[in-house]
């Protein structure tokens, strides 16, 4: 196989105008149009849909051929009096080179109504208003006109935060503020009073974040260390960047609720060394985001190690999958992975079937002992020690016992699996130090407390109650076990693995009320390498978090807001306190405001607290700081609109709808939020309000959200086809708790063309600024840019692969051109490829560029510090005219194809239109 970079012909195809192309004449979009409607008329059943699910797990073949009376998503908060903390404004990048907004992508010059600003295509220009403060201009566009829609906007940076140069400690500080990957607004812009806002038809929220990596050395986060902290004394809003100071810089007032406070000695002097310090260089007035070591008032106890007792299930379910023998060793691979930096981390064992197993380890004697309790109705613990070890000091026996773990029950024919009794041993265990229940079940709990049975899915499948009689938790028991653990500081997780019913949408519950995740594997098997490799990945990356423990999280605003309602993996301990036994570094949490009063400043501040003890024994409290302007104008509300924050709020509202009414309910709040934003600006923003005037007008920075919303209800969550109940809850759990990044991607899938991709994508780049002692510095891998999710925007003789967010899909085209079928995969034979979940040959460079190149965009895309997931890859072979009968009509390529194509949400997929459908539909409903 040759290494020459091979140029592949295709000239029997017309050239596509692919991704970059301009918004299409009328020719293209007649094209689009055929090709649309050819793809509606795929021969693809409803079965065949559903089928897609019953082969998630599609293995590779040597070819083709091979809570409350609802459900408690919502935490709601009665009002409260005192004051909050608020927030410091993001500035904008000096030097950021992602797109800005309203700069030729389609848009609309400003109407002849509209502010007077700078010139069009200046997104966020100083547009001067009365208070003085430059706010953001309006500019608007035509959603009928932005086909395809610009989906460059959707990595864009939200608008930027415009506040006076002297609103900072600091003036003109560009670390005042936090940036939108720690702490964002829907609103980058607030309304004066609550009347705007509900006018405006926008929502009011902020997206938190806390940590944006799974290990702390891969975050640059200043701490300062020497444990002095100033908080005001009315509202105990932490000191920060926009504090003005007072009395000759001895005393600060507090941008919360302005009382002045003293400023600590320590901040000019040290009594230890006796130096004079300069109080301007402290970290927490230069930086939004800042990380104090806490002194002991912050301790209600000492920190605890760090505990992780595995619930493992040894069923002959769990032994007959291999489930058993790959997590034994997937533990045994990660134990130099877990924090355990003060050598206290301590770890235990329990296995699961219809009676529970523990594992003693004896002092100063060979090997291990294996303790069985039968009685599951008052489990109890066997032994008063050596059940809860320290790792570092027991590391040769539990090697020993995890090599030999497999062995215990090789044989074992039991069926049970008791799991909630495990839940309850293990707490016991562990309670009076925290810690984390780590569970991998390979069963349905069948025995015992919080035994659970099979729902009839068949009855109530496409109805309006299949929410509530799917999708609400079957058991009691786990959500109040879980509020339990909550007050203990113990977080459930759960990995599960089996391919038959597991109830996840009541299981999840045990991870939500605890800060914990469910990560779900369908029909998993150790017999498929892919599987293996994917969930001893993510297991190994779970441990080795730098999770904080015995955390809670708080947020303050200004006089005037309080923070009503809250969504994410945590239980409220108090009206606006968040309780976190242990903290992930993988999710991100929404907190609903409201505007009690009426604001009279040009500023608002927020600020979230998270108190948590780190990994290795240290208490710490990290504060993230955000303001923002304020407004009685509609139009600077617009102008500054986050809509990926917005997208954001309402996948929450849409799970809650959900969760509390049903699915066709959720996908029609969606939609009329859509309708409700497009009729505001169409009635109070658009020059004139001529009546002729387009309905489908919209901010420029907001253009992307209707996008995003339809999409959301072709999303598997939400979508109308019929669904495994497993499958929908566990992407509901998966959105419910998703960073935006990942919850964007998860909502619209992105898609690269790698047939004609540049010559630089899948090698390393080069930077041609901060280069250091006259070399240039290596930069990651190239990625080609990605393209619309459609199939107009596709050729029927490319290559494309498909990131969902939690899996990859490369589909060759059915007539791709051979050559690139043997640069990519050794052969020619376009029916020799290995398809559905397998990996790549590996080529070396000097072998087959092409195939290099490749792999290496699939190993940037799955090379992720801020998630565990690791995404499996799928390859698909599209349909062609030459196809032989025996493959097009086999059931687990026609099910793969569907599963990959559902991933192009512009498209119609089954019953659900397409986005040129729905801008259609949307301009009767805008006019209404």
């Amino acid at each position: 196989m040759s290494g020459r970079r091979r140029a592949y012909p295709q000239p029997q195809y017309a050239a596509g105008a692919g991704a970059a192309a301009p918004p299409p004449a009328p020719n293209q979009f007649q094209q689009q149009q055929a090709a649309q409607q050819q793809l509606a008329q795929l021969p693809y059943t409803v079965d065949q849909m559903q089928g897609q699910f019953q082969q998630m797990n599609v293995g590779g073949s040597p070819a083709v051929g091979a809570p409350a009376a609802q459900f408690p998503y919502q935490q709601q908060v009665p009002a409260q009096q005192s004051p909050r903390l608020n927030y410091d404004p993001y500035q904008p990048q000096p030097g950021l080179t992602a797109g800005v907004y309203g700069q030729g992508m389609g848009g609309i010059p400003p109407a002849a109504g509209a502010p007077a600003g700078g010139a069009y295509g200046g997104y966020g220009q100083p547009n001067n208003i009365g208070s003085g403060v430059p706010l953001n201009a309006l500019y608007t566009t035509d959603l009928s006109r932005d086909l395809p829609p610009p989906i460059a906007e959707l990595s864009f940076q939200p608008p930027p935060i415009t506040l006076p140069e002297n609103a900072t400690l600091i003036p003109g500080s560009k670390t005042a503020n936090a940036t939108p990957d720690y702490f964002r607004s829907t609103l980058n812009v607030v309304p004066t009073n609550s009347s705007l806002l509900k006018k405006s038809k926008l929502p009011l929220a902020i997206v938190v974040n806390p940590y944006n990596a799974l290990k702390i050395d891969d975050e640059n986060i200043p701490v300062t260390s020497d444990t002095v902290i100033s908080r005001c004394r009315r509202c105990r809003g932490y000191i920060n960047p926009f504090v003005t100071l007072a009395e000759n810089g001895r005393r600060w007032r507090c941008n919360f609720c302005n009382l002045l406070n003293d400023v600590p000695s320590a901040f000019d002097y040290d009594e230890i060394s006796g130096q004079v310090k300069n109080k301007f260089d402290r970290v927490e007035l230069n930086h939004s985001v800042v990380e104090f070591v806490a002194p002991k008032e912050y301790m209600a106890r000492a920190p605890q190690p760090i505990v992780y007792t595995f619930i493992i299930d040894v069923s002959i379910h769990a032994i007959q999958s291999g489930l058993t023998g790959t997590i034994t060793r997937t533990i045994l691979e990660s134990l130099d992975r877990i924090p355990n930096e003060n050598k206290t981390a301590r770890v235990a064992f329990i296995g699961v079937d219809s009676n529970l197993h523990y594992i003693r380890f004896n002092e100063g004697l060979e090997g291990t002992e294996v303790l069985v309790v039968a009685d599951i109705d008052e489990p109890f613990l066997p032994s008063p020690g050596g059940l809860l070890v320290n790792l570092d000091e027991n590391r040769e026996a539990i090697e020993k016992m995890l090599l030999d773990f497999p062995t215990y029950f090789e044989n074992n024919a039991n069926q049970g699996f008791a799991l909630g009794p495990a839940l309850k041993s293990g707490h016991k265990m562990i309670s009076n130090i925290g810690g984390k229940l780590v569970c991998f079940a390979a069963s349905l709990p069948n025995i015992g407390e919080g035994k659970l049975s099979v729902r009839d899915e068949a009855s109530v499948a496409g109805k309006a109650k299949e929410a509530k009689a799917l999708l609400s938790p079957a058991d009691s028991f786990y959500k109040s076990f879980a509020v339990t653990c909550n007050s203990s500081q113990v977080t459930v997780d759960l990995f599960l693995t089996s391919s038959a019913y597991q109830d996840v949408a009541t299981l999840s519950n045990l991870a939500r009320y605890t800060a914990g995740q469910t990560h779900f594997y369908p029909a998993w098997t150790s017999n498929k390498y892919e599987d293996v490799a994917k969930l001893s990945k993510e297991v190994s990356d779970h441990l080795s978090q730098d999770i904080a423990l015995e955390a809670v999280l708080r947020v303050r605003g200004s006089t005037g807001f309080r923070m009503s309602s809250f969504y994410g993996n945590f239980f409220n301990r108090s009206s606006d306190l968040c309780s976190f036994p242990t903290f992930p570094r993988d999710q991100s949490y929404l907190i609903e405001m409201s505007i009690e009063e009426t604001i009279n400043k040009p500023i608002v501040y927020f600020q979230a607290a998270v108190l948590h003890s780190t990994c290795f024994g240290e208490r710490r409290i990290r504060v993230m700081n955000l303001a923002l302007p304020t407004s009685s104008k509609l139009v600077d509300i617009y102008a500054s609109a986050d809509q990926l924050a917005i997208a954001n709020y309402f996948t929450h509202k849409a799970i809650e709808k959900a969760l509390a009414s049903s699915l066709p309910e959720a996908r029609e709040y969606l939609i009329a939020r859509v309708v409700d934003i497009l009729s505001i600006y169409r009635k109070e923003l658009v020059a004139g309000n001529v009546s002729g005037a387009s309905p489908l007008q919209i901010s420029t920075n907001l253009r992307m959200l209707p996008l995003l919303l339809f999409c959301l209800t072709k999303h598997l969550a939400f979508r109308g086809e019929r669904v495994p109940s497993d499958h929908r809850a566990a992407a509901l759990n998966n959105l419910g708790s998703l960073p935006i990044p990942q919850l964007i991607k998860s909502i619209y899938p992105t898609v690269y063309s790698l047939h004609n991709m540049p010559d630089a994508c899948g090698l390393p780049g080069v930077k041609d600024e901060e280069e250091e002692e006259g070399a240039a510095a290596e930069i990651d891998v190239v990625l080609p840019e990605p393209i619309n999710d459609s199939k107009a925007s596709w050729e029927n003789y490319g290559l494309y692969l498909i990131d969902n967010g939690s899996e990859l899909f490369l589909w060759v085209s059915g007539n791709v051109v051979p050559g690139l079928v043997q640069d990519l995969f050794g052969t020619e034979n376009l029916y020799e490829i290995p398809t559905g979940k397998t990996e790549l040959p590996e080529y070396s460079l000097e072998e087959s560029e092409f195939n290099y190149r490749v792999r290496q965009i699939i190993g940037k895309i799955r090379e992720q510090n801020d998630s565990i997931v690791w995404k499996n890859l799928y390859v698909v072979v599209g349909a062609s005219s030459n196809e032989p009968i025996e493959i097009s009509q086999q059931r687990d390529l026609m099910a793969l194809r569907m599963w990959a194509s559902s991933c192009l949400v512009e498209d119609k997929t089954g019953s659900e239109a397409s986005y040129r459908d729905f801008l259609t539909s949307l301009k009767s409903k805008v006019t209404q």
